[in-house]
This record gives structure tokens, sequence and C-alpha cells, in this order.
């Protein structure tokens, strides 16, 4: 697991410390554990896990602008959690609506002793509490519903960043709210098939 990490990583061209990189195995290994009981995703290879959980949420992080961030229907903590470990000066708050998510992320942040991570049990449409420099999601089916449900979480210089497979202007063109598109990312997720990218958008001002 050690190696592969440490290649996938040197592919990526991102450097952490050894600290973070023990951090980011301990959590695929609690995933792992609690996925037998909780069933919190579908892939079950703890290797597997380290491509398409924690290097597809690692990619995003050159892009992510401000200190304060949301993260809308996290599941269990991702792109959230290994964003947080190797960005410890900002603040990630983790959001779903179901209990068991929300209690394997509290117990995560607890053993990972992460003091930049807020879970929070509620709706994406009831949560009301504060605004955010950037929101991201990784579960939304559309774009749409990402706008149109988290319209009231970015600050006026806010963000939405939008993790998606294929891009697809169609679906840009399917938003109702008031919102452009700043910019696409392809990302590059080593070892991972399949097309990723990263959907940039902001309020209309």
């Amino acid at each position: 697991m050690n190696k592969k990490l440490d290649r996938l990583l040197s592919q990526a061209k991102i450097q952490i410390t050894d600290h973070q990189k023990q951090q980011l195995l301990d959590f695929v290994k609690l995933l792992d554990k609690w996925n037998k009981a909780y069933n919190l995703t579908s892939v079950r290879d703890p290797e597997e896990m380290l491509v398409k959980h924690i290097m597809d949420s690692l990619v995003v992080s050159p892009y992510l602008d401000g200190s304060q961030f949301i993260d809308v229907g996290t599941g269990p903590g991702l792109p959230g959690i290994p964003l947080a470990i190797i960005n410890p000066d900002k603040q990630f708050t983790l959001l779903d609506s179901l209990g068991k998510r929300i209690t394997f992320i509290k117990n995560a942040v607890r053993e990972l002793k992460l003091s930049n991570v807020t879970p929070v049990l509620s709706r994406v449409e009831e949560f009301q509490a504060q605004q955010f420099d950037g929101v991201l999601s990784r579960a939304f089916a559309s774009l749409n519903d990402m706008v149109n449900w988290c319209y009231h979480l970015p600050n006026a210089s806010g963000r939405f960043y939008a993790l998606k497979g294929q891009y697809q202007t169609e679906e840009v063109a399917e938003i109702t709210k008031p919102v452009e598109v700043l910019e696409v990312f392809k990302l590059d997720v080593p070892e991972l098939v399949g097309e990723r990218h990263l959907v940039v958008l902001a309020k209309n001002k």
C-alpha cells in the first residue's frame, strides 16, 4: 500500500509529508474496516480505494482558492478528508444527510487527529449556518442539481467545484440559476480508467 501510494503521488506530481501519507493510508484502512459493516462505498479493495478515492480527491487540491470549504454529499468524506489531510491550513465542512456516514467521518476525524474538519448531518438545502470560499461536490448527478441546492453556500467571491467524469456542455446549458463557468480542468488521475474533469463555476455578479 505504501509503495503504491508513493508511486501514485509521484505520477500525479503531488508532494506531501510522510505524516500526511500515513494519514491517507490510515484513512483507507478505516474506510475498509467500516465498509464491511456500514457499506460506505462500492469499492471493496483498499488498493483500488487509493486510486478511485484518494488520488481522485487529491488531484483537485491545486485548484482550490480560499480557506473555507464545504464538501456537500460527502459520503464517507470524499473528497473532503483527503483534501483536509494535505491542506492543514484550510477548513473543511463535510455535509451529508445519512447518519452512518457522518458517524464514520466523526470517528475518522478523531482517529486521524484532524483539527480542520467539521462533520455536519444535514440536508444541503437546510444548512444555512455560513457561507464558503468553495463548494465541493463529487456526488451530485447533475450540475443543475448542485447549483440549485447549494446556491446559498458560496460567499460573494465563492466558487462551485464540481468533480465530474466526462464534461458535457449540455449539462451546463440546463443550469437554471444565474452562474457562469469559469474554467474546466481535465484531471489526470494516475491509474484511473475513464475521464475526470473539474468544473469551476461562480454566481453571476
